[in-house]
């Protein structure tokens, strides 16, 4: 920590997976610059599983219920056992994707709430708990504008643990799943659509067992096809179900030749590692825009047979893994480091929101004279 500054005690609040993944190198870092971290926990799908592979102490304050309406009734009672939590660790700011139980308990308790957010969907989520919260941070193509607190960066969420800063790709992962080098894999995602946020999306294409047995298919005649998915799937699928550790997907997604499915994060991590990727949806987000517009490392497709039909284009581009890695390249070159950028507005708290506003300002009144 910087000389002379009190050791900071930060809770963050993970709901998800990608929360975990998010914010991991920053609780290891602010512990190890000597802070007190503490982690909050809604238990939803390997959220927790993943908290103990990378040996997070968690505590769980909640389960995930499915509807809209459980998670209104819900609510209460996550936030007192979040605002017990905070009296009980003496805890000096809370840290979370845009929470709205994170952000409620921090204002009971009269403590900050940072939001580290990517997905323009969830912006309704995220005006409801703006009056609660101090900052929002979001990549700097967001596409909604939340306002006076809200804060942009280059970059995005995934090159918190993803940036060549944080990781390095490990090609036993292919032992265990019996793939050489040159095996052409095909990494599937099918989505569960229950999160507040997808109040405006929809997984369009999935709906029944004989559509997605015909999609496998179909992507199976391209290549090896490996399955991870949010909900349950037809048992003719079992063989294609993805069995490895749960911190091993990301090395799995950098040696593979394609990512297609309905998980937008996982479709920005194959992007940032150099892997071809097609995003299924109706809505799609400013960063996967981004990836798509900017470096060419992407599709976003609104149909089952537009992304059949970009399936055999991907492939049919020569040394198509080499050409995928000159873009990630070009995108390294812009991006920053998103967990360096987390710990210092956290360590910097409350300067670093005046610094950055300030940097934003300054070209603007440049212009107006």
């Amino acid at each position: 920590m910087p000389k002379g500054m009190a050791p900071l005690r930060t809770m963050f609040v993970v709901g998800h997976p990608a929360h975990v993944h998010l914010f991991r190198n920053s609780i290891a870092e602010l512990t190890l610059r000597g802070h007190h971290v503490d982690v909050a926990a809604i238990d939803k799908e390997s959220t927790l599983q993943l908290l103990a592979a990378y040996d997070i102490d968690f505590r769980v304050v909640g389960r995930n219920v499915s509807s809209m309406g459980w998670k209104l009734l819900d609510t209460p009672s996550k936030d007192i056992r979040l605002v017990r939590f905070l009296k009980e660790a003496q805890t000096d700011m809370v840290v979370s994707t845009g929470s709205p139980y994170a952000a409620q308990a921090s204002a009971m308790r009269g403590i900050p709430h940072i939001a580290f957010s990517d997905t323009e969907i969830a912006v309704a989520v995220l005006r409801t708990m703006l009056p609660f919260t101090d900052a929002v941070c979001t990549p700097s193509v967001f596409s909604e504008d939340l306002g006076t607190k809200h804060v942009r960066y280059e970059g995005y969420k995934e090159l918190a643990y993803l940036h060549p800063f944080r990781f390095k790709p490990q090609a036993s992962v292919l032992d265990l799943i019996g793939a050489s080098r040159d095996e052409r894999l095909i990494v599937v995602r099918f989505a569960s659509w229950d999160s507040s946020h997808d109040i405006r999306a929809d997984g369009l294409v999935f709906r029944d067992p004989v559509t997605i047995l015909s999609f496998i298919r179909h992507l199976g005649t391209y290549g090896r096809v490996l399955i991870t998915s949010e909900r349950k799937l037809p048992s003719e699928l079992n063989d294609f179900v993805l069995e490895i550790p749960l911190e091993r997907i990301h090395d799995l997604l950098f040696f593979s030749s394609l990512y297609i499915g309905e998980g937008a994060t996982m479709a920005s991590e194959a992007g940032v590692l150099g892997t071809p990727w097609i995003f299924i949806s109706n809505s799609s987000r400013g960063y996967l825009d981004d990836q798509e517009q900017k470096y060419g490392l992407g599709f976003w497709e609104t149909s089952l047979d537009g992304a059949m039909d970009r399936v055999g284009q991907v492939f049919a581009i020569p040394d198509l893994k080499s050409s995928w890695a000159a873009k990630r390249q070009a995108l390294l070159r812009d991006k920053i480091d998103v967990t360096g950028f987390i710990v210092r507005f956290i360590e910097d708290w409350p300067a670093s929101l005046g610094a950055i506003k300030a940097r934003i300002a300054a070209p603007l009144r440049e212009a107006a004279e």
